[in-house]
C-alpha cells in the first residue's frame, strides 16, 4: 500500500463524522511534528496532514537553515567570523527533493494530476520537518558534546561513526520516505532510490564553504585572504628561501632542515613547525640552513606555502646547495593523519592536496639526497616507515600505523610527540635515536595521565645501517662546538599558547 494515504493533504482526506470539520490549528500543528519524529525514525507519519503553504514550507526551510548555522558555530570554540559567501551553496539536495516529490506524488495522483501540486507539497514538508528534527538531535547533539569536550577522549573510529552518523540518517531516513510514495521493486521505486543516493553523494563531492571562521583573538583575520599582495609575495618565497641557502662545507658533515606543517586550521602545527625549526638551527648548527613550509593566513607573505608542489620544489633547492653525498637532510612533517598514509592539508580558499608517503620517497630519490632523517608527527604516521625506510634513512613517527598520536587539538600547545622529542629530549642529546627512544617512554606516561583509552600510540622508528657514520659525525662535532648563546623559547611561554593545554 501507497503511503499517500498518510500524507494527503487533510483537506483531500475522508471525512472524519467523529471531529470538528476544521482541525484547529495548534492541532495540525501539533500533527505534523508527531509525523516529523515517527518518519525520522523509519516509520510510516500515521495521520493524514494540511497541506503546507509557501509560508509554511519557506519558515520550515528557514528553521533547517538556522539550525545548521547554529551547528556550525558551536563547533568553534571562541570567536567566529560569518561567511556569507556559503549560503550560495549545498542547494543541490533541496531542489532534487522538489523535483522528486513532484515527481512520484504525480504519478501518483492519476487520474487527478492537479492533486500532485497539493500532495507534493505536503511531502516536501514532511521531508523537510523530518530534516528539522535530525538537525536537533544529530547536528546539536554533536555540537554540544564537541562544545562539553566529551569527544576529546573518544578513539578515532568512534568519533567517525559520530560525525557521518547524522549524514547516514538523513540518507536512510528520506529513501524510506521516498520509496514508500511507489509500489516496491517498481521502476519508480529503483528511480528515487537512485536520486536520493546519487544526490547524497555528489552533495558530499561538491564543495561547501563553511559558515563560520573562527577568529583568532588580538588579530584581525583568521583566513587567508587571496589579494594580490599575498599571492605576489608567496610567488617568490620559496625560489628566495632556497637561494639564500648556506653552501655546503667539504669535509663537514652538516644538517639542513626542512619543516612542513600543511593544517592552516590548528595553531598547534605552526607552532611545532616554529620550535623544530629553532631546535635545528640552534642545537644542530642549521642556521642558514633551514626552510619553514607553513600554511598559515599570518605568515602567508613572510613563509612559503605548505603545499606538496612547494615541498617537492624545497627538496629540490636544498638537494642544489648541499653535499648529497656527506650531508644529512632532516625533514618534520606536521598534522593530522590518517591510516592511508595522507598527511592532511587545508588552507581555505585554496584546495591543498594532501601529501603522501610514496610521494616524498620519489621527490628524495629524484632530487639525488642520500642521507635522510625524516620525522612524521601525526596519526597513524607508522604507515610512513615501509615507503620512507632505507640503509641511508633514519624514519621517526609520533605513532604506529594503528594508533592516534595525541596532542593535536584546539588547546594544544605542542603535540606529545613534538614536545617530548624536540622541545625536551633533543635539548639534552643529539642523537635522534636516544632522544626517541626517552620520549617513548615520556609519551606514554602523558598519554596516561590524560586518560588516552584508544591505546598507546606507540611511536615508530627505523635506523638504516649506512645513515648512522654521518649521524656519529654530526653529534660528535656537535658535541665539542661551544653552547650557542641565547636559549629557546618554550612553546609553553609563547604568548600565543598561554591558555593551551596538551590533550586534544
Amino acid at each position: 500500500m501507497s503511503e499517500l494515504s498518510t500524507i494527503t493533504p487533510a483537506s483531500d482526506a475522508p471525512a472524519d463524522t467523529g471531529s470538528s470539520p476544521s482541525t484547529p490549528r495548534r492541532g495540525a500543528l501539533a500533527a505534523w511534528w508527531r509525523a516529523a519524529w515517527r518518519s525520522a525514525v523509519g516509520l510510516r507519519p500515521g495521520e493524514p496532514l494540511s497541506q503546507p503553504g509557501p509560508v509554511a514550507i519557506a519558515l520550515l526551510m528557514a528553521t533547517s537553515l538556522l539550525l545548521s548555522l547554529a551547528t556550525q558555530r558551536l563547533m568553534i570554540d571562541g570567536p567566529a567570523t560569518f561567511n556569507a559567501p556559503a549560503l550560495q551553496s549545498g542547494w543541490l539536495s533541496s531542489l532534487v527533493s522538489v523535483w522528486l516529490c513532484w515527481l512520484l506524488t504525480r504519478r501518483a495522483s492519476r487520474p487527478r494530476p492537479d492533486a500532485a501540486i497539493d500532495r507534493g507539497a505536503t511531502l516536501l514538508g514532511l521531508l523537510l520537518a523530518q530534516s528539522v528534527v535530525i538537525l536537533v538531535v544529530g547536528g546539536l547533539g554533536l555540537a554540544v558534546l564537541f562544545r562539553s569536550g566529551l569527544l576529546d577522549h573518544l578513539p578515532a573510529g568512534v568519533l567517525a561513526v559520530l560525525w557521518w552518523a547524522p549524514w547516514g540518517w538523513s540518507w536512510l531516513v528520506t529513501l524510506r520516505l521516498m520509496q514508500r510514495q511507489v509500489p516496491a521493486r517498481s521502476a519508480m521505486a529503483a528511480l528515487a532510490a537512485a536520486v536520493v543516493t546519487a544526490a547524497y553523494v555528489l552533495d558530499l563531492q561538491l564543495p561547501h564553504d563553511p559558515f563560520w571562521y573562527p577568529a583568532r583573538e588580538g588579530a584581525s583575520e583568521r583566513y587567508l585572504r587571496l589579494t594580490p599582495q599575498a599571492i605576489e609575495a608567496q610567488s617568490g618565497l620559496l625560489a628566495r628561501a632556497t637561494a639564500v641557502l648556506a653552501p655546503q662545507r667539504p669535509g663537514i658533515v652538516d644538517l639542513y632542515a626542512i619543516t612542513f606543517a600543511p593544517y592552516a586550521d590548528e595553531e598547534v602545527f605552526r607552532r611545532e613547525s616554529a620550535m623544530v625549526d629553532a631546535v635545528m638551527q640552534q642545537r644542530f648548527d642549521a642556521r642558514g640552513r633551514s626552510l619553514q613550509l607553513v600554511n598559515h593566513a599570518q605568515t602567508a607573505e613572510a613563509l612559503p606555502w605548505a603545499t606538496a608542489q612547494n615541498l617537492r620544489r624545497a627538496i629540490e633547492g636544498v638537494a642544489a646547495v648541499m653535499d648529497r653525498d656527506e650531508d644529512v637532510l632532516f625533514i618534520h612533517l606536521t598534522s593530522h593523519g590518517a591510516r592511508g598514509g595522507e598527511l592532511a592539508a587545508s588552507l581555505w580558499p585554496l584546495e591543498v592536496p594532501a601529501v603522501t608517503p610514496v610521494e616524498l620517497r620519489a621527490w628524495l630519490d629524484a632530487a639525488g639526497v642520500r642521507y635522510r632523517v625524516l620525522s612524521i608527527s601525526a596519526c597513524y604516521a607508522g604507515s610512513w616507515i615501509a615507503p620512507l625506510a632505507g640503509d641511508t634513512s633514519l624514519v621517526m613517527t609520533a605513532a604506529d600505523a594503528e594508533h592516534t598520536s595525541y596532542g593535536c587539538g584546539r588547546k594544544s600547545a605542542l603535540t606529545f610527540f613534538g614536545r617530548a622529542m624536540y622541545d625536551e629530549a633533543l635539548r639534552e642529546t643529539h642523537s635522534f635515536e636516544r632522544a626517541h627512544a626517552r620520549a617513548r617512554g615520556v609519551i606514554e606516561r602523558r598519554e596516561r595521565e590524560a586518560g588516552k583509552d584508544d591505546g598507546y600510540s606507540n611511536p615508530q622508528i627505523s635506523v638504516g645501517a649506512a645513515i648512522r657514520a654521518p649521524l656519529a659525525a654530526l653529534e660528535q662535532r656537535l658535541q665539542a662546538a661551544p653552547t650557542p648563546t641565547g636559549s629557546l623559547q618554550s612553546p609553553t611561554t609563547d604568548p600565543d599558547s598561554q591558555n593551551a593545554t596538551a590533550p586534544r
